[in-house]
């Protein structure tokens, strides 16, 4: 019989964190919508689940950490609750990166946000619209809004322009 061979310490301890990276990796990976997609992230995307996009159905957008805030808006005559994920959240879950997103509507209206805007001012990508979903008539499915009420610099022309309702598509460069 002959004797197994000595196993390395070193090359063990590298197959087994080889093997949790891979775990680890695979975890990060954006699964592939089940359902029709809703918002599609592309440019600078380092996790994409369809072709070179990272794209999202409703339910992946549910399925990320939700906010919440109740905000005065030039779109609306009373002040109403919007609701969904952080816009650095669903960036984050693309594994994106970049200076500037280029936020595109169903109407082909786009406006360019400032990346530093995601990190610093909290807009969300709003899917519910005092607590239920929007329809594309109430500025829908989604909308990236910012929480105008929480500072005062935010109510301002630049932040409602850079607001984009009716979202199907961050472009980020």
């Amino acid at each position: 019989m002959i004797p197994p061979r000595p196993v390395h310490r070193r090359r063990a301890c590298g197959l087994v964190l080889a093997s949790l990276l891979g775990a680890a990796g695979s975890a990060r990976a954006l699964a592939p919508p089940a359902g029709p997609v809703v918002l599609e992230v592309r440019g600078r995307v380092r996790t994409p689940n369809v072709e070179a996009a990272a794209c999202f159905d409703m339910a992946m957008l549910a399925g990320l950490p939700q906010v919440g805030f109740t905000t005065r808006t030039p779109w609306f005559a009373q002040p109403r609750h919007f609701s969904g994920p952080l816009l650095r959240d669903v960036l984050a879950a693309a594994g994106a990166q970049g200076t500037r997103l280029r936020l595109q509507a169903l109407n082909d209206y786009r406006v360019d946000m400032p990346w530093d805007d995601a990190q610093r001012h909290d807009p969300i990508v709003a899917r519910l619209l005092d607590g239920a979903p929007m329809a594309v008539r109430d500025k829908g499915p989604l909308f990236v809004i910012y929480p105008f009420d929480d500072r005062p610099e935010l109510r301002s022309a630049v932040y409602y322009n850079r607001s984009a309702w009716q979202l199907r598509l961050i472009d980020v460069a």
